[in-house]
């Protein structure tokens, strides 16, 4: 019989990532803490208890960027226990800009716009959220 998260007392953090794609640009964090630390990642952040996955995006994107966004569209879910040691769950919204200008701020080191063809290697499977991302925005052109 397998044993699951639930048998031993624990559950598996949600967490909410943010694309911010402008001018085939897209917008990353360098992470101020691990794990990952001073790597690029997408904006986002475990979801708290009275919050729902949107209103987690919105909140965790302005507080590591100061840019404040609203959702556009799910990108997915993202479950492989193996995309990150705490194996967090994440899903993934495309959002757009609503105001601001990127700044470091919260668990961010820097904030940059990179190029979709020349990012770097991610934090975690951000790469491939990024990728799929792309892949909505071409089929809705």
């Amino acid at each position: 019989m397998r044993t699951t998260a639930a048998d031993r007392g624990s559950m598996r953090m949600v967490a909410c990532d943010g694309v911010l794609l402008e001018e085939g640009k897209v917008l990353l964090i360098k992470r101020k803490s691990e794990p990952f630390k001073h790597q690029w990642a997408l904006p986002g952040g475990k979801i708290e208890e009275e919050e729902t996955a949107e209103e987690c995006v919105v909140r965790e994107f302005f507080e590591e960027t100061g840019i404040k966004v609203r959702v556009k569209k799910l990108i997915g879910v993202f479950s492989d226990p193996k995309r990150d040691p705490r194996k967090i769950i994440s899903i993934a919204f495309l959002v757009e800009r609503e105001g601001g200008e990127g700044r470091a701020g919260s668990d961010a080191e820097e904030v940059k716009w990179f190029d979709v063809e020349r990012v770097p290697r991610l934090a975690a499977d951000h790469n491939k959220i990024i990728k799929e991302a792309l892949k909505i925005i071409s089929r809705s052109q």
